[in-house]
């Protein structure tokens, strides 16, 4: 399978465990119609059980594993085999998120492996240093978030936001960063684009929103917004 391509800048909904069945699929109908609506590149997570539903309804998005390992097809009874996400027809994966972090080994293994099946890999990093290290894997896409803030509705400053951008592009410039805790409003959105990320986007932020319907209209706006206003060549 050939990897996506994302374009900047692009927007990833993630709900972790907050919402499966019925509720999932609503809300992956409804950014799949923001999607096509502003021509934007959305990574969606789901529980692995709601993945073909959404794939087969919504075209738009780009399918995205909560995790992935690194085993091949034989024994591994209870992990997450490669081969069947790709077979589904999963486009991403998530790795090392802060609530399910991986070892060293497992984490560069479950790379390697990813790029041979053509899954974009979406690793999370907490401080600059971090970032740093993992970027020399050669990530897709890093997501770039103080940890302390995930779930919060506090968003990491200005400073944070530039030097974890910077210093995963001195190491990897191809790998995208995602600038993610704490984005709760249009305004976020904009502003992470604003400070050099090349994506943006929420899980509590959206789900727990009086209106999470509004919130992702108001978000996607203002990254429509962002990308007039500093992606110009997107």
């Amino acid at each position: 399978m050939e990897k996506a391509k994302l374009r900047r800048p692009f927007f990833v909904v993630n709900p972790k465990s907050y919402l499966y069945g019925e509720d999932i699929y609503k809300l992956a109908a409804k950014t799949d119609q923001l999607c096509e609506k502003y021509d934007f590149d959305c990574l969606f997570t789901a529980q692995l059980v709601d993945l073909p539903h959404i794939i087969e309804t919504c075209p738009h998005l780009v399918p995205c594993a909560q995790n992935m390992e690194s085993l091949k097809p034989g024994r591994g009874m209870g992990h997450i085999l490669p081969e069947a996400l790709a077979a589904a027809g999963v486009k991403a994966t998530f790795l090392n998120h802060a609530e399910n972090p991986a070892t060293a080994h497992e984490l560069a293994a479950t790379i390697a492996r990813a790029n041979e099946l053509g899954i974009l890999t979406v690793v999370c990093a907490d401080s600059v240093e971090e970032g740093k290290w993992i970027a020399a894997l050669k990530p897709d896409v890093m997501v770039c978030e103080l940890t302390s803030l995930i779930g919060t509705g506090t968003v990491a400053g200005e400073d944070y936001m530039r030097a974890s951008t910077q210093a995963v592009k001195e190491v990897s410039p191809d790998t995208l960063v995602l600038q993610a805790a704490g984005i709760h409003s249009g305004q976020n959105v904009y502003d992470a684009i604003k400070y050099g990320a090349d994506g943006t986007g929420g899980t509590s932020g959206i789900v727990a929103a009086d209106d999470p319907f509004a919130t992702l209209d108001e978000m996607f706006a203002a990254l429509d917004k962002a990308r007039t206003d500093f992606c110009k060549e997107a």
